[in-house]
């Protein structure tokens, strides 16, 4: 994997440091993690499950839009269903959603940059 840069963000992000925090980005304060339509059919083609099934399992419905569900590991500390907590990887990695593909250039840290730095040592300064 290469460093991967956006023209809107100040900083990098480089793929091979993510094994020195082991899944910062997939557990703490309980959140949405958002799924659209395609996603949610790859995810289920993934899994080898019908998406019926997949919304039975894994989802929750806010509002008109879906969230993966997390499971709690300790006292307002949680993760995404998905997360590998032994292997301390994401378990649909090839299927996860955009706003994990994303990561770490999300509009939040545009405002509160100093965060990501905090939660992510794969973010380096440009």
């Amino acid at each position: 994997m290469s460093l991967l840069t956006h023209k809107e963000f100040p900083y990098s992000f480089d793929a091979n440091e993510c094994a020195k925090c082991q899944g910062n980005c997939c557990i703490g304060e309980s959140g949405y993690i958002w799924i659209n339509k395609d996603e949610l059919q790859n995810l289920a083609k993934l899994l080898n499950i019908s998406i019926e099934e997949l919304g039975r399992h894994y989802l929750k419905k806010v509002g008109y839009k879906y969230s993966i569900v997390e499971k709690k590991i300790a006292q307002d500390n949680y993760a995404c269903i998905f997360f590998d907590l032994e292997k301390r990887q994401c378990s649909v990695y090839e299927a996860r959603p955009s706003q994990c593909r994303t990561f770490p250039f999300w509009d939040y840290f545009k405002k509160n940059e100093q965060e990501v730095y905090e939660e992510c040592p794969a973010v380096k300064p440009l």
